[in-house]
């Protein structure tokens, strides 16, 4: 099965510039596709470790190198994080799939990633959020069904849902003392949804030992300004207020056209930009900070 193809995404504004550590690695196809190693001194996280990655090669490896990533952001004290990678295939981007095709893509892979990630003895103490109440219950009576891991929702329907208007909840009416995990899954939908999600940051996190998993959330939207900031500024002031305390844990973007390739991430390794090459894919760019996808699409990949 081919492991990447790629989309091109010249739209996207650019949001910062950041030098590159050029070094390549390769990639071969079947048993021989491996190894990326980077080698990490103790730093802010006060560690030192060599960290081995490879991309993915199906949904199963992906969710447990996320695990692991997840694990070891948790055990360096990271307390909000983003998981985001294509859910109608490896080489897919969001808007390939249908919209509920793709959400119910989503809910799958949080029931496998959760079951990976959380201890038969802590599922009570995790609660998974979805974007509205109707959707708990579409999982309760499908994908999470028999879990014993606590769903509930971030809107709910209003008198005014024909016109695209939700309800904000109230996050401390719907956070209990022995919670310790949550992991929302792909508030995008409705613009309502990510400022819910900051206000679940701020009353149920901060200051806390609690953990906030951001599943799926298409942030890209907000970072390259698909929401204008004239008419949405709470949204647009998230890029300032909420997402600089963020760590990216796991990420993949696909690229496709005449200079294809991927955006890759896995914490704690570097960006990294990689290029199908032949039989083998070939990282032509890392850097320490997220770059923006227009100066992947625009400036890495064609001058690699």
């Amino acid at each position: 099965m081919p492991l990447l193809s790629f989309l091109s995404v010249s739209w996207f504004p650019v949001l910062h510039s950041y030098p590159s550590i050029p070094q390549v690695f390769t990639y071969g196809r079947g048993s021989s596709r491996n190894l990326a190693a980077f080698k990490f001194g103790a730093g802010k996280s006060g560690y030192s470790m060599e960290f081995e990655t490879q991309f993915p090669s199906d949904y199963d490896e992906l969710l447990k190198q996320a695990k692991e990533a997840t694990e070891l952001a948790i055990k360096n004290n990271k307390q909000l994080m983003e998981i985001e990678f294509p859910t109608s295939g490896l080489d897919s981007v969001p808007g390939d799939g249908e919209g509920g095709i793709e959400m119910t893509g989503s809910l799958q892979l949080i029931r496998e990633y959760c079951d990976l990630l959380v201890s038969p003895e802590k599922t009570t103490r995790s609660r998974v959020f979805l974007p509205e109440a109707n959707e708990v219950e579409f999982a309760r009576k499908s994908v999470f069904g028999g879990s014993s891991l606590k769903l509930d929702y971030l809107t709910k329907p209003s008198i005014f849902e024909d016109f695209g208007f939700v309800s904000k909840v109230k996050m401390t009416d719907r956070v209990k003392p022995e919670d310790e995990l949550f992991l929302v899954g792909y508030p995008y939908f409705n613009v309502n949804e990510m400022l819910v999600v900051e206000e679940l940051y701020k009353e149920a996190v901060v200051e806390t030992s609690r953990t906030l998993i951001i599943f799926n959330g298409e942030l890209d939207r907000i970072r390259s300004g698909y929401y204008p900031a004239f008419f949405y500024p709470k949204l647009a002031a998230l890029t300032q207020s909420f997402f600089p305390k963020m760590e990216t844990v796991y990420y993949i973007h696909n690229f496709k056209g005449r200079n294809s390739g991927v955006l890759f991430r896995c914490y704690p390794g570097p960006w990294r930009v990689l290029r199908k090459m032949r039989n083998e894919y070939i990282c032509v760019h890392e850097q320490e900070m997220m770059p923006s996808l227009k100066e992947v699409a625009l400036e890495i990949l064609p001058n690699a």
